[in-house]
């Protein structure tokens, strides 16, 4: 039963540093009109990486809470 919870913190760990990465660059890239990493990305697009950032951070602190 251990191994299971301490399964679910490294994963919950990894799901909410890599939300938090993908956040960033969703802000990174609505403010910017130059390309972030090489992709240009219009004000609307920068939308679908900020969904997914958020839904990526919420999970992984929920299995980390719990």
């Amino acid at each position: 039963m251990e191994n299971n919870t301490q399964f679910k913190r490294f994963f919950g760990a990894l799901l909410t540093i890599l939300g938090i990465s993908v956040l960033l660059f969703a802000c990174v890239a609505f403010l910017s009109d130059k390309p972030v990493l090489g992709l240009t990305v219009t004000k609307w697009e920068s939308v679908v990486p900020f969904l997914v950032g958020t839904v990526f951070l919420l999970t992984g602190v929920n299995l980390v809470k719990g």
